[in-house]
């Protein structure tokens, strides 16, 4: 079923319905180019606007993806996009432009490249950092084929901070293939980029008085005569001099030639520096300076906002109200609540305090709030060294950007037993993002890990009382959340809860759910309509994956007639099956015993609650779910 935004009627003649690949593309004047940009940023903020979607990362690089495709001849070249949420220009050009209206949309086409929707979408991508070694494999692949095409990686200063991007530099100088790698510069991630290496890449010593100056000793030199020999001499001295004025002495230290920095929004003189660009030979880093949010002033003047933001008004570039704050939001003022009153706590991100609710603890708390980069591994291994000196770190991530960091949170955090707080933000199903970002796997790849204590709250007030029990444990704690607004229920003062207990929300004798999470709304919704039919039915808050609620399980095991576990994760190995496993080993398992949540596959993207719907963890599927296991 394709959910469709609603979209104002398109006026006139563009030059942007002529182009359905990118040989269209070629066949424009460098004024038609032009034109076309403009049409396409239009297409950009009205479709986003509609859909929602990652618009300044996209509206920066119209004017690069246009160049690509008039020099480049994908399929047969491979252009790779890190992370992918700027590939909607190139997803436009090539093929896309018809369904773009349904860009994200359930049943449309993905917000990210995605192999099985085009063949001009060479690697899947929405994880940072993984362009250039996915590229190099291409590069190597293509030389052991024998095949002359080229390979294009493009990749943010922002992703640059990330150990991967400079693994796959490492082995690209070494191996010294055919290779191009276009560094989008534009300063941002998705929040300012920190660290060393940014600043490095920073343009500052790109400005307009730097490149006037050399502009005028050009000029200078020209109209004089020896003066073409004297400009040779001074080129030559340029290219030691380069190092010291631009990022250049990395990038060559690790034998890529280096070309730029290069205005990225000049069609004409990007596109000569490709022409030239594709007759070299070996490793190539071609730095690009782009502008976030180009043409759209409110993208411009806020790119942290309007990185990544739902529907909006074009002409204000406001969003709709929220009717109540988002379990993010009630995270972040929780922390600093709390951290205020003890002052071991310390606020951990990788690249997003906007996005994980710490940019309220960095105003706040400053010296104690630390942004690691694109750097989710060293994120988890820093928390575990500021753990042994006696803090109390909170490393807030995304379920799935915690994934990269799995081997530190086994070796460096658990065997260690140290006292580090995951704080898993967007867990279960996060929407219109996708496969690659939802959080479906997380209760199962850490309820396996020994010292470990896993939770999930059912509610802001209960995401409160989680947070303080766990900065009071001492010990590992994940504790996991969704995406989106909470249910806007009364906050108490908050306190430690028991660990390893759960609440029984509801009474019943025929049948029992025994949820985790953001489920249990759902399964107290499904007991009202159970109970409209005649059937008694107990809701059971589990609170805790590990350890779980032994005793009382076992009770509640003993009183009904059926059990369905629902949790928002997949099934291989989740809360179901520890419920399942520790029901067994007790001898109290039920004949009619059941799981809902995720089937052994990727999910797709679409809204939350028609994912919910489909698969079978909304309110009216848990009560047919829990009527079937009865009969």
């Amino acid at each position: 079923m394709l959910e469709r935004a609603t979209e104002p009627p398109r006026r006139g003649f563009r030059l942007l319905d002529t182009i359905d690949s990118p040989q269209d593309v070629k066949r424009l004047s460098l004024e038609e180019l032009s034109t076309l940009a403009e049409e396409i940023r239009e297409e950009l903020i009205r479709t986003v606007a509609c859909c929602g979607g990652h618009l300044a990362p996209n509206l920066g690089v119209v004017e690069l993806t246009l160049a690509l495709l008039y020099v480049f001849d994908p399929p047969q070249d491979r252009i790779v996009w890190d992370v992918g949420h700027q590939a909607y220009t190139y997803k436009l050009l090539t093929g896309r432009r018809s369904r773009f209206g349904t860009l994200r949309q359930m049943g449309g086409i993905s917000g990210f490249p995605l192999r099985r929707e085009s063949p001009y979408d060479s690697f899947g991508t929405g994880h940072s950092s993984t362009s250039i070694s996915a590229a190099l494999g291409m590069a190597v692949g293509k030389s052991l084929a024998r095949d002359r095409s080229r390979v294009i990686a493009v990749i943010g200063d922002g992703s640059m901070t990330a150990g991967l991007a400079f693994e796959g530099l490492n082995q690209a100088g070494d191996l010294d293939r055919d290779l191009i790698v276009v560094l989008n510069d534009n300063e941002m991630s998705i929040s300012p980029n920190v660290g060393a290496l940014s600043s490095f890449l920073s343009r500052k010593l790109t400005s307009k008085r730097f490149q006037s100056f050399k502009r005028e000793i050009e000029s200078v030199l020209r109209s004089v005569p020896g003066g073409e020999s004297m400009l040779q001499i001074a080129k030559r001295g340029e290219e030691s001099l380069k190092g010291f004025f631009t990022p250049g002495m990395l990038f060559e230290a690790l034998k890529f030639e280096y070309v730029g920095p290069l205005e990225g929004h000049r069609l004409p003189s990007l596109i000569e520096s490709f022409e030239n660009i594709r007759r070299l030979e070996g490793p190539i880093l071609v730095h690009v300076l782009t502008t976030k949010g180009k043409g759209y002033r409110p993208a411009e003047c806020d790119p942290t906002r309007f990185h990544g933001l739902g529907p909006f008004d074009v002409e204000s570039g406001r969003c709709p109200e929220e009717p109540r704050p988002s379990y993010t939001k009630v995270f972040g003022q929780a922390l600093v609540e709390f951290a205020e009153a003890d002052p071991r706590i310390v606020g951990i991100t990788a690249a997003m305090p906007e996005g994980t609710g710490l940019s309220h603890f960095r105003s706040r708390l400053p010296t104690r709030f630390f942004d690691v980069g694109i750097a989710e591994q060293h994120a988890v291994t820093f928390a575990a060294g500021l753990a042994t000196e006696g803090f109390v770190p909170v490393v807030a991530i995304y379920s799935t950007f915690m994934q990269r960091a799995y081997d530190q949170v086994i070796h460096d955090v658990c065997l260690q037993n140290l006292h580090v707080v995951l704080a898993l933000d967007r867990g279960g199903l996060v929407g219109e993002d996708g496969p690659t970002h939802h959080g479906c796997f997380d209760l199962s790849f850490l309820r396996a890990v020994p010292n470990l204590v896993l939770m999930a709250p059912r509610d802001e007030n209960e995401l409160r009382h989680l947070l303080l029990t766990a900065l009071r444990h001492d010990g590992p704690v994940a504790l996991r959340y969704p995406r989106g607004t909470a249910l806007g229920v009364a906050l108490e003062e908050p306190r430690v809860l028991p660990l390893g207990k759960g609440e029984l929300l509801r009474e019943g004798g025929d049948a029992a759910l025994v949820a985790i999470g953001s489920t249990v709304a759902a399964a107290l919704q499904a007991a009202e309509l159970l109970s409209a039919q005649g059937v008694s039915c107990a809701v059971f808050d589990a609170r805790f994956v590990k350890p779980l609620d032994v005793e009382a399980l076992c009770a509640l095991a003993g009183r009904v007639k059926a059990i369905l576990t629902v949790e928002e994760n997949v099934l291989q190995g989740g809360f179901g099956t520890a419920v399942m496993e520790v029901l067994s080993e007790r001898g109290c398992l039920p004949a009619r015993f059941r799981r809902a949540g995720l089937p052994d596959q990727f999910i797709e993207h679409g809204a939350q609650e028609l994912l919910r719907r489909k698969y079978g963890l909304d309110a009216d599927s848990l009560a047919r779910a829990a009527l079937e296991l009865l009969r």
